[in-house]
């Protein structure tokens, strides 16, 4: 089989600049890589060897792009994770639900033989009878009210259709887990940097982390030979927030369910948090990943456990 011929989509986005430098440096075999996203990148960020383009999810001419530079396989990251201040949901479902089904779209009409999706443990959903350590066996139950969770569970369910309707389009889907590196910034590390770190009284809040290098590997893996399937992405193990403070030297601030909820309600208005009490149960009711089928099938190993890759977080941000 000729060397792939890959378009990334979200490629401006954290982990698809990673991805499309390990590609651009020739860590597994292409025959081209077309790096796509909402916002052009500058020009001295460009690098040799790739084709940037600009090109939102949602663009009706999405598959003569795929067709023009007979893409093989999509590697599809474009997603709205953080949404802004200003974000609507109906943008951020337009942008997560129907940008992929436009994505799949054109992926039928151009003949490409594989997509890569990035999924998320969140869409498991938050619940308080998610059992101790989830596998891909689980119902996919993201919560509504947390529009992510919700739109992963969306997206999925369009996947399995698509399985049934289109096989000729190979799938591989990495639900990860909260993802960590030396450069990780988002609204997990958020809960570490603060003075205290909230907790919810009767919940141990595991995480289950995932370094960010893990993830990269994994990617390029289902690009060149992984198998086709549904993959939990997780490094070994979880900690939950009482280990996590104990290793960051801080204390808990530990409160019943019923007053966070109320002052999530004050202080999200205020810009004083990023989270507002529809999201009580993203903290106290987390999906804790299994990772045997990413091993046994996917055949890959996180090189970095869940302890293993918080420590390395914890250094390069000075808490060691």
């Amino acid at each position: 089989m000729n060397a792939p011929r890959v378009l990334v989509t979200g490629a401006g986005g954290y982990l698809g600049r990673q991805l499309v430098a390990a590609l651009a440096a020739g860590r597994i075999p292409v025959g081209a890589v077309v790096a796509t996203d909402v916002r052009a990148l500058p020009a001295a960020e460009q690098l040799a060897g790739v084709q940037h383009a600009v090109a939102d999810v949602r663009d009706a001419d999405l598959a003569a792009l795929l067709q023009r530079e007979r893409i093989d396989v999509v590697v599809h990251l474009a997603a709205i994770v953080t949404p802004g201040p200003d974000s609507r949901r109906e943008l951020e479902y337009a942008v997560d639900v129907l940008g992929t089904q436009n994505v799949l779209e054109a992926c039928r009409a151009a003949g490409v033989r594989r997509i890569v999706v990035s999924s998320s443990g969140a869409a498991y959903g938050y619940h308080a009878d998610n059992p101790a350590w989830i596998s891909e066996e689980q119902p996919l139950r993201g919560n509504e009210a947390f529009a992510y969770a919700w739109h992963k569970r969306l997206v999925e369910e369009m996947l399995t259709r698509w399985r049934v309707e289109q096989p000729q389009l190979e799938q591989v889907i990495l639900r990860i887990g909260t993802i960590l590196g030396e450069r990780v910034d988002n609204q997990i590390t958020a809960l570490f940097e603060k003075r205290r770190l909230l907790a919810i009284r009767g919940s141990d809040s595991p995480f289950v982390f995932i370094w960010d290098q893990d993830v990269v590997a994994c990617l390029l893996r289902a690009i060149d030979a992984g198998p086709p399937g549904i993959y939990n992405l997780a490094g070994d193990g979880a900690l939950t927030l009482r280990e996590i403070a104990a290793r960051l030297g801080k204390r808990r601030l530990v409160l019943p369910a019923g007053l966070l909820r109320t002052a999530l309600a004050l202080l999200k208005p205020l810009g004083l948090t990023r989270y507002g009490p529809e999201q009580l149960d993203f903290l106290r009711h987390r999906p804790v990943l299994a990772n045997a089928r990413l091993k046994q099938v996917f055949g890959y190993t996180p090189r970095l456990s869940s302890a293993e890759v918080f420590e390395l977080w914890m250094r390069a941000h000075g808490h060691a």
